[in-house]
């Protein structure tokens, strides 16, 4: 499978985004999809994960939610009360199967991951 992330820009503070994943080649039916983000200077750090069956998993504290359409090909991240700190280049990876928590948030566990997109929050 092949990642498109897209939906990065300039954010407000207190606005919300909107990022998507998109598979090419094949469903994410088998595989467990995460969303990671690395600011300038940082370490990559997981922020949420839908998993093959449907169920998610977040990064404490929450405010993400990932879903996932019902083709099962796009999965998409939410995030509200958008805040400076939240500036970082935002990466979806697939794994393929269910993986167990313990697993979810190390970025070496994906083998696919897309490109990046840049989400700027910035008045």
């Amino acid at each position: 499978v092949q990642l498109q992330a897209s939906g990065g820009g300039l954010m407000q503070p207190g606005g919300s985004l909107r990022l998507s994943c998109t598979a090419s080649g094949r469903s994410f039916s088998s595989y467990t999809v995460a969303w990671f983000r690395q600011a300038p200077g940082k370490e990559r750090e997981f922020v949420g994960a839908i998993r093959s069956d449907g169920s998610t998993s977040y990064a404490e504290p929450v405010k993400v939610t990932i879903s996932r359409d019902s083709t099962r090909t796009t999965v998409a991240l939410q995030m509200n009360g958008l805040k400076p700190e939240d500036t970082a280049v935002y990466y979806c990876a697939a794994a393929q199967g269910r993986l167990i928590t313990s697993r979810l948030r190390t970025p070496q566990v994906y083998d696919t991951w897309g490109q990046g997109t840049l989400v700027t929050v910035s008045s």
